[in-house]
């Protein structure tokens, strides 16, 4: 246990699994009290178990980001709670079922930009008005390091979402940090969860891919992309504003 988040409430939505656990985890072994959102209440609560099982402490809210009441409720239950609301990583999201862009069905298109986009929208929406009230804040944007490059066929609707995930928090970024509200966002790549294996994959032949595509020759564990997270979101980096931090092993590079 460290205490550079101490005394400090950090919100995680997508925190039930792979990046979004890992940086709850991570939060609450450096001193905050992390309060992750979701739909499922199952993988929530074993995050909550595995805060706490590490003398951490940690809460739970089960909330649809893609809802504008469930998320002005989320942030209200949190702030109710724990007294406050310092620190965000909007890290839910959702890839789609992959599909060339002129074959995407509506529903496909819809889901993943009213998850990834408007769902970060949402979250910006009800964080920073708590932060702008009480003082200041930080926010984590989680999008993409495809909405830099694009290189990936099938994967069109995921790539523009989170290319707007980008510009947004760049957007933002500006409108409020006068308000003391630091918002910054990552990018990352190929990282060691399920959506990094295609159809069919097992782990030998990912990484084969994998070593053959990426300039460092291995895909990112969540403990790398937590490191950013942390990072931006803690007053280490106070003088970076509207940044995207790409994480991709020299990809887009």
């Amino acid at each position: 246990m460290t205490d550079r988040f101490i005394d400090r409430i950090v919100l995680v939505t997508g925190g039930g699994s792979n990046i979004g656990r890992e940086s709850a985890l991570r939060f609450a072994r450096e001193g905050a009290t992390v309060v992750v959102a979701g739909r499922r209440v199952e993988p929530l609560t074993e995050t909550v178990k595995e805060i706490e099982a590490a003398g951490g402490r940690g809460d739970f809210v089960q909330a649809d980001v893609t809802r504008s009441a469930d998320f002005s409720r989320l942030v209200e239950t949190v702030v109710e709670r724990h007294g406050g609301l310092h620190v965000a990583f909007n890290n839910a999201g959702t890839v789609g079922r992959p599909a060339p862009t002129a074959e995407l069905e509506d529903e496909v298109w819809a889901d993943v930009f009213a998850v990834n986009t408007t769902g970060i929208w949402l979250a910006m929406k009800y964080e920073i008005a708590h932060m702008r009230a009480q003082g200041g804040g930080a926010i984590v944007n989680c999008a993409s390091n495809i909405g830099f490059h694009g290189r990936r066929p099938g994967m069109s609707a995921y790539a523009a979402s989170k290319a707007a995930v980008s510009v947004l928090t760049r957007n933002a970024a500006r409108e409020y940090i006068a308000d003391g509200v630091r918002i910054n966002a990552i990018s990352p790549g190929a990282t060691d969860t399920p959506l990094s294996y295609r159809s069919g994959e097992d782990q030998e032949a990912r990484d084969a891919r994998v070593r053959g595509a990426v300039p460092i020759g291995r895909v990112a564990t969540t403990e790398e992309i937590a490191h950013a997270v942390l990072w931006l979101a803690s007053d280490e980096s106070s003088y970076v504003v509207g940044h995207d931090l790409v994480i991709d092993g020299g990809t887009t590079a």
